[in-house]
């Protein structure tokens, strides 16, 4: 008996590598900067952007090696890397970046906690971007990695599909504002914008969202309700991972600095700062917003118990005189051996004196009920 428990005991603990190819974290004991590649990511296709004050490049590269004589230029070069299908073609793109092993580990092995860190010659930014769905409240998330060297940014996307630097790319070509005439470190603000901005038309929809909901509980609270505003506070839940280590990490960018980063530059980062607090406020306060309607359902929907159960009540009180006129009368005594057995049973009018009664007293318990306010309905709010 003992042999078997030990043998069971060994196969619940003895290590199952499989187990961990799904999961967000690396078999333990695998060597730092280990490569895990997810079997349903994207292949990944590199687009590249070179430009400078009077001169714009846009194109579609099918190797890494294709960048290297702009990442040398005193152009801007800007390799964007979008899917983490393939391993080979990532590890060559650490080789042409000279990415340190755990770089590469952190941009690959996703999701990874939005962070910073300065390699020296090149700066990591680790962030999680939203894109607002089309068709519903919600949004799509994916992890954004940026490399900052001293004349290239390399971003590296988990989708092909949806990111918000459709607008930075549009400057670009088209020369608006001042992202022409700046430096690679502008170009990198101007993601890290793009990125912050991108969480409000989240919230919006999340607001207008809130209100209906705020409407659907005062006035008709169902199961439907409980699992809309449920699934709300998850996907806030959400955003607010998302946003507060983003906003610490550009904290620690604009407090501690880095070569790579001109003062210039630090000043816009304050702005940007500014957004990832108001986004992180206006998490907050829709959180706030959905536990009170939590709160406010089961209020509706305890009146309405109440409701329910005061209309049975009087009901109930009404019935009760009636009930008990009809039961004396149902007892069919017999007046021919006693004149006070029931003599009404002999009356003319006495149906209808009956049934008069009973209506009579059906009536004045109703208007007791009403004078008293307790057929009013107190679960229906009335709104100007």
């Amino acid at each position: 008996m003992i042999r078997k428990l030990r043998r069971l005991s060994k196969a619940f603990t003895k290590p199952d590598k499989d187990k961990y190819k799904d999961q967000f974290y690396h078999y333990p004991g695998t060597l730092p900067g280990t490569i895990v590649i997810d079997e349903d990511a994207p292949p990944p296709i590199i687009f590249l952007i070179d430009y400078g004050h009077d001169n714009f490049l846009r194109q579609q590269v099918a190797t890494p090696e294709e960048c290297i004589p702009y990442l040398d230029s005193d152009s801007v070069s800007w390799v964007d890397v979008q899917g983490l299908g393939n391993q080979d073609i990532l590890e060559r793109l650490g080789k042409v970046f000279e990415l340190h092993p755990l770089v590469l580990e952190d941009v690959v092995n996703v999701p990874e906690r939005p962070k910073i860190e300065d390699y020296d010659d090149q700066l990591l930014f680790i962030a999680r971007m939203v894109v607002p769905k089309a068709i519903s409240c919600g949004f799509y998330s994916e992890q954004v990695s940026l490399v900052l060297g001293k004349h290239y940014l390399l971003t590296i996307q988990e989708e092909p599909e949806h990111d918000c630097f459709e607008g930075v790319r549009v400057r670009i070509e088209k020369a608006k504002g001042t992202i022409r005439r700046q430096g690679v470190d502008y170009l990198a603000y101007a993601l890290l914008d793009a990125i912050i901005d991108g969480f409000f038309p989240v919230l919006e929809l999340y607001g207008e969202e809130l209100e209906d909901l705020e409407e659907e509980v005062i006035v008709n609270p169902t199961r439907q309700t409980l699992q809309k505003i449920y699934q709300i506070r998850r996907e806030l839940l959400q955003l607010r991972r998302a946003i507060w280590p983003q906003r610490d990490a550009i904290n620690a960018l604009i407090r501690d600095g880095s070569e790579l980063i001109s003062e210039e530059v630090r000043i816009y980062l304050r702005d940007c700062y500014d957004h990832a607090v108001q986004v992180m406020d206006m998490v907050e306060t829709y959180r706030e917003l959905a536990s009170g309607l939590m709160d406010v359902y089961l209020s509706a929907v305890s009146n309405k118990m109440n409701e329910v159960m005061k209309l049975l009540t009087v009901v109930s009180a009404i019935f009760i005189p009636l009930t008990f006129i009809v039961g004396i009368y149902g007892m069919n005594f017999n007046t021919e051996k006693s004149p006070y057995n029931m003599p009404e049973l002999n009356w003319y009018w006495g149906y209808p004196l009956c049934i008069a009664l009973m209506g009579a007293i059906a009536s004045g318990l109703l208007y007791f009920f009403w004078k008293r306010g307790w057929l009013e309905n107190s679960s229906v709010i009335r709104r100007d």
